[in-house]
């Protein structure tokens, strides 16, 4: 009698298992995949790296290390003759908007001239080149550095009013993020962007559940609910906490910072066919002046 209570037992965990067809369907793989990096973030490249690369869990990412076959060769080879993309969207994406003058102003305090590069040079404030530089904590220079950052410049647009990005390393986001809020005298703007993230969490919860009640229908009913396929999202990113405010504005000289990591996706192609490899991939808009 045991024995026959087992074998029904088993029978039942076992037929709560899908089918391979049944999983790799593409409403149930976006949302395992949607379920799956909540707690360590992925990138829209995981799946493509977690079958060649060993994966590690470092700054709030899931990240591949090291491959798993011998390609070390072959990197090489791609990055001396032909071209090597890296993808670099886990750094995080710093915004500041506001006028000119004010930024290059606060921003002259984190930096000095005698590294090299500031946010004041010609090339780099035109926005046709992306410039490099060390930060410190304001007015502490030689002290007290924060690390090393990139930015670039949206290009003019006859207004006084600019926009900045700047990326740095997930490490250091917090340190430079509290220092820019304290020179501009950034607080969270009135209206909170609490809300909208935890709307997506709360519609990311119903679209798991529909796409699980759906997985467990037959094949004649899935066409019914088709309109009810969930959307492949990246939820938040793995140094911001999704119900924390993710912008903050100086009342005094309206200038406005906002955390967009995970909002721009960023790529290095390496090698010398790099230019052409964008050249095809890459096609001009058609510019229309009025």
């Amino acid at each position: 009698k045991k024995q026959a209570e087992k074998a029904v037992h088993q029978k039942k965990e076992q037929s709560k298992t899908k089918c391979r067809k049944a999983r790799r369907r593409h409403i149930n793989l976006v949302a395992e995949f949607n379920h799956r990096q909540r707690k360590n973030i992925w990138l829209e490249t995981h799946i493509w790296h977690a079958k060649r690369f060993h994966m590690v869990k470092k700054w709030g990412y899931c990240l591949g290390n090291s491959p798993t076959e011998k390609s070390y060769r072959a990197c090489y080879r791609a990055m001396t003759k032909q071209c090597l993309l890296q993808d670099l969207s886990y750094y995080c994406c710093l915004e500041l908007k506001g006028k000119e003058n004010e930024l290059l102003k606060q921003l002259a305090r984190v930096c000095s001239t005698d590294t090299g590069l500031t946010f004041q040079e010609a090339c780099c404030l035109s926005g046709r080149f992306e410039g490099s530089l060390n930060l410190y904590r304001a007015d502490r220079y030689p002290e007290d550095m924060l690390g090393p950052v990139t930015f670039i410049w949206k290009p003019r647009d006859g207004s006084e009013n600019r926009q900045l990005w700047i990326w740095v390393h997930p490490a250091l986001k917090q340190d430079i993020l509290r220092e820019l809020k304290a020179i501009f005298q950034c607080t969270e703007p009135e209206e909170m962007c609490i809300t909208e993230h935890v709307t997506t969490s709360v519609q990311e919860e119903k679209q798991v559940e529909v796409a699980t009640s759906l997985g467990n229908k037959r094949k004649k009913e899935d066409k019914e609910g088709e309109k009810a396929v969930p959307v492949k999202k990246i939820i938040g990113d793995g140094t911001r906490d999704p119900f924390q405010s993710y912008s903050w504005i100086a009342q005094t000289t309206g200038v406005a910072i906002s955390d967009r990591s995970m909002e721009i996706l960023r790529y290095r192609l390496i090698g010398p066919l790099s230019h052409s490899v964008l050249t095809e991939t890459l096609k001009a808009a058609s510019v229309q002046t009025v």
